[in-house]
């Protein structure tokens, strides 16, 4: 079967499927559940588990600023339920429209492999073939070749918030954003949470500043043991797992109800067999693609085969794979105005306990573009007004400018509600505003926490232009 369009993935790439294609003939192939893994076992759930976990935690907050409060407990089946009763319908109804209701749509609800470049082959047999192809399919969990790895107990992060019970004990292998959102969520819902990462430091690939005070902050929340490596995984003689690690002579075995794997994503570029279309792979396996997202062959573009999201890019964060798709998108309609990607500014939240956002360069990353030219600022919360309000004694705000021109390198922010705070910077970076005039001009309400921003911009100590704000 020949089609106009070929999407591979219904996560991001469902969007492209816009009214230019009514008339023209389109295919879906998705070998897993429709919506893809940002809403079906990804950022949507877990944030719809953060914020009980959150208000679970609230009694000990509460109890430094001399509040007292009490949790009478957590229904784990009811909260899961209640999530994943709103989230399946609309996979469910995304795949009913797509399947049953648009006649120029076809859905294959299975696994495909690239023969030529613009020719798959269904694990049914079959083979279809269209003009343009989009590749949108993802990534998955990276599992550690270790035994026990697949027995009950054992979960990745594609699993473990539909688990029946919630554990008494859980033990989170990897020290990244993944890990370090779930071992915050459990532990928020009373769990005791065991970490183990093979490193120093959570949050590796942040900024040094982040890593080291998230790192302090985690280990005051629950129990971190670094510098391990997965050995092996059994079952346990009083417990439903043993996890059991190693550092040099020393053995480390952990009985526990239930592990989570967290320790890092692949492109799914191999699945869908893209070197046997000759495309271009880099080394971590993602498909290589020019500015306009066109998958390159020998370093040419392949004419009307583009590639977005995961499988992709670098970034793994959904509001990249979405902004790729709207300019796909553009591109498929309009390929004489062929438009490019912009990722200035791209920003990366963790929503943990502290949360973490960042944005730009990190400090190292700065210093080694500028130089001496760097003026960098760290505030703390608790250097504001607010942040006296929560007694605050965590949380900070770390800016990056180029002190000649006061152009904005980067941001980062650890503690309350750090994924909007640093949303002033994302714009300032993006529309050119200087770090002197984003402190200046707008006004900063008072005592809002954003003062925390305003403070540190302010605390750049960046020369006064002659035509500047005040």
């Amino acid at each position: 079967m020949h089609y106009d369009l070929i999407i591979i993935g219904s996560g991001s790439g469902n969007t492209l499927v816009t009214p230019f294609w009514d008339e023209k003939k389109v295919a879906i192939v998705e070998g897993g559940v429709f919506g893809g893994t940002c809403l079906n076992r990804g950022c949507i759930p877990t944030k719809m588990f953060v914020y009980p976990a959150t208000l679970a935690s609230a009694p000990a907050e509460a109890a430094r600023l001399g509040v007292s409060l009490r949790l009478e407990g957590v229904d784990w089946p009811g909260i899961r339920d209640r999530i994943f009763g709103r989230i399946d319908p609309i996979s469910a109804g995304g795949r009913r429209y797509r399947a049953e209701d648009l006649d120029n749509v076809t859905l294959y609800e299975e696994d495909a492999r690239f023969v030529s470049a613009h020719e798959l082959l269904l694990d049914s047999g079959e083979r279809i073939s269209a003009d343009r192809i989009v590749i949108a399919a993802g990534s998955r969990a990276v599992l550690p070749d270790v035994p026990g790895i697949d027995l009950p107990g054992v979960h990745t992060s594609d699993s473990i918030m539909r688990i029946d019970r919630l554990p008494k004990r859980l033990v989170v292998v990897g020290g990244g954003v993944v890990a370090a959102e779930f071992a915050a969520l459990f532990s928020g819902l009373g769990t005791e949470v065991i970490q183990v990462i093979r490193g120093r430091h959570l949050l590796r690939h942040f900024d040094p500043t982040v890593s080291e005070r998230f790192t302090e902050a985690a280990a005051q929340r629950w129990e971190l043991h670094r510098e391990w490596e997965l050995a092996s995984i059994g079952a346990g003689s009083d417990t439903d797992v043993e996890v059991r690690f190693s550092r040099r002579d020393e053995t480390l075995a952990l009985g526990v109800d239930a592990v989570l794997l967290a320790t890092g994503r692949v492109p799914n570029s191999d699945r869908v067999d893209t070197a046997a279309a000759g495309f271009d792979v880099l080394p971590d396996g993602r498909v290589a693609v020019d500015g306009y997202q066109r998958v390159l062959s020998g370093g040419e573009p392949v004419e009307g085969v583009f590639a977005l999201g995961d499988v992709s890019n670098p970034y793994q964060l959904k509001h990249v794979a979405n902004r790729e798709a709207r300019v796909v998108s553009h591109n498929l309609e309009h390929p004489a105005r062929l438009r490019a990607t912009d990722y200035r500014a791209v920003p990366e939240a963790v929503f943990a306990r502290p949360q973490v956002a960042s944005v730009g360069l990190r400090e190292e990353e700065a210093r080694e573009l500028v130089g001496e030219d760097l003026a960098v600022a760290v505030q703390d919360y608790g250097s504001t007004a607010y942040g006296w309000a929560m007694e605050d004694t965590e949380g900070f705000a770390k800016v990056l400018a180029r002190r000649s021109t006061g152009e904005l390198l980067g941001a980062h922010v650890m503690g309350h509600e750090a994924s909007i705070l640093i949303q002033p910077i994302v714009q300032a970076m993006v529309t050119g505003t200087d770090a002197y005039t984003l402190a200046r001009g707008p006004y900063w309400p008072h005592p809002a926490l954003t003062e925390v921003i305003e403070n540190a911009l302010l605390s750049l100590g960046l020369d006064h232009p002659d035509d500047a704000p005040l």
